[in-house]
């Protein structure tokens, strides 16, 4: 990959904003961060129309566009925000993505003179709904934590948990990409086709082994012709942004119907993205190097690149909360079960580019890949249920005397996903929320 974005004033962790709400050391939206997404009022029944999210308040980017606050590359880059989905600034590439963000990053300082022409353009978020940030095309979901691998092949594998390809290819399935739904998104317990251990024939039914996943989404920014691979050097140029995504699964669905093809009717129900995209560049800060074990197979000249091993990951807390409905009504707060890192992953970000493409495949702007479930290697860092619990043996406490095997219906899901270290602005992708609702039957 070519060397990641360098530190520049944007990232200058002395910098404060005249919204106030962003000096708030705890915000996840900072003015280093500034990331992108799409909202409208509620209730006004007006167009979506993109965003940048500073502190508890978004700035409007269709009225910037309309104000012609901004010229040149950023003003190109907010008018393509005042659409619907962010498809079309996505396309423009890294070069319009920072001018844009720059611009921004300089209005939105304490000492700027902006204020009294950009104040106009605030919403505040308490006021606002989101939508998916991108027309989705296609959704790719990766399987690019070992742990991951290593914990959910051993409940079936116990001998040999990981197959023997997974330390050469960054594994995925295609998913679907209609039924991903912004934070807030809430979904019935999916019916399927199971059949027991004991039983001669399958039955069809709502799903009793409901699980999330813990993982991180890549957005694509400009595509590549079909027929012509993206390198690893340059895999980077054609990501957007990260955020946050539940992979939701139906474990007992999943059991019956993966072999030989995978995933299919376990995973299409709902899959569930966070509403705002922190760029790559936002996120320079908190690069770390990726690695390998020495004693691992070393990656395949295509998937290699002395910069992806400088600085190929991404130093990324994550966490997951439950909130049942007895918690909701008593007033609780939700129940923290697990922690991990982006850190860990054993694929980069560009990597799964990379593999992606290399039969020519071409990617498009908005497409979606998903990192797989993300969890640590120590106990209590497993990014899913069927980890915490030992494929459900081993019920999992919750804070007010509750337990979990895996998901019950009024569950509430939240994962949380930030960065921050000594001598950086801490930052965050926010978090994404989602319900779980009775089967329809």
């Amino acid at each position: 990959m070519t060397a990641p974005p360098a530190l520049n004033e944007t990232h200058d962790p002395r910098l404060l904003s005249w919204v106030d709400s962003a000096n708030d050391p705890s915000t996840d939206f900072p003015v280093q961060n500034l990331p992108f997404g799409v909202f409208r009022r509620r209730g006004h029944g007006e167009p979506y129309r993109g965003g940048v999210a500073i502190g508890e308040q978004i700035v409007d980017l269709g009225a910037v566009a309309e104000a012609g606050l901004f010229a040149d590359l950023a003003g190109q880059g907010a008018t393509a925000c005042a659409a619907e989905k962010l498809n079309g600034f996505m396309a423009l590439g890294e070069s319009a993505w920072s001018a844009l963000r720059l611009s921004l990053s300089r209005a939105l300082r304490q000492e700027s003179d902006s204020a009294p022409r950009l104040r106009p353009c605030l919403v505040p978020m308490a006021e606002a709904e989101h939508a998916v940030p991108a027309r989705i095309g296609d959704y790719t979901d990766f399987y690019t934590s070992i742990h991951h691998a290593s914990n959910a092949g051993r409940l079936f594998r116990p001998d040999n948990p990981l197959m023997p390809n997974y330390r050469w290819v960054p594994i995925a399935y295609h998913g679907r990409g209609s039924s991903v739904g912004v934070s807030g998104q809430d979904f019935h317990r999916p019916l399927g086709q199971t059949r027991a251990a004991d039983a001669a024939e399958p039955i069809v039914e709502p799903c009793r082994r409901l699980d999330y996943e813990l993982e991180v989404g890549a957005f694509i920014g400009p595509g590549n012709p079909i027929g012509e691979p993206i390198s690893v050097d340059k895999a980077e140029r054609h990501l957007f942004g990260l955020c946050l995504l539940n992979d939701w699964s139906a474990r007992d669905i999943q059991a019956w119907e993966y072999q030989p093809l995978g995933p299919f009717l376990s995973k299409s129900f709902a899959t569930t993205v966070s509403p705002w995209l922190v760029t790559l560049e936002a996120l320079a800060p908190y690069r770390v190097p990726w690695t390998r074990a020495a004693n691992d197979p070393q990656p395949l000249p295509y998937l290699e690149s002395s910069a992806n091993r400088a600085a190929g990951g991404f130093d990324l807390r994550l966490e997951v909360l439950i909130e049942t409905a007895r918690m909701r009504e008593a007033g609780e707060a939700p129940s923290r079960v697990s922690a991990s890192n982006y850190g860990d992953a054993y694929w980069s970000v560009a990597q799964m580019v990379a593999h992606h493409t290399i039969n020519g495949c071409n990617l498009q702007p908005g497409d979606l890949l998903g990192s797989g479930t993300q969890s640590g290697p120590e106990p209590g860092q497993g990014g899913a249920l069927i980890e915490l619990t030992e494929g459900g043996k081993q019920p999992l406490s919750l804070d007010n005397g509750e337990s979990r095997t895996f998901l019950e219906d009024g569950d509430t899901v939240i994962m949380r996903g930030w960065c921050e270290k000594p001598g950086a602005s801490r930052l965050g992708l926010g978090e994404v929320v989602g319900t779980v609702l009775p089967a329809r039957t």
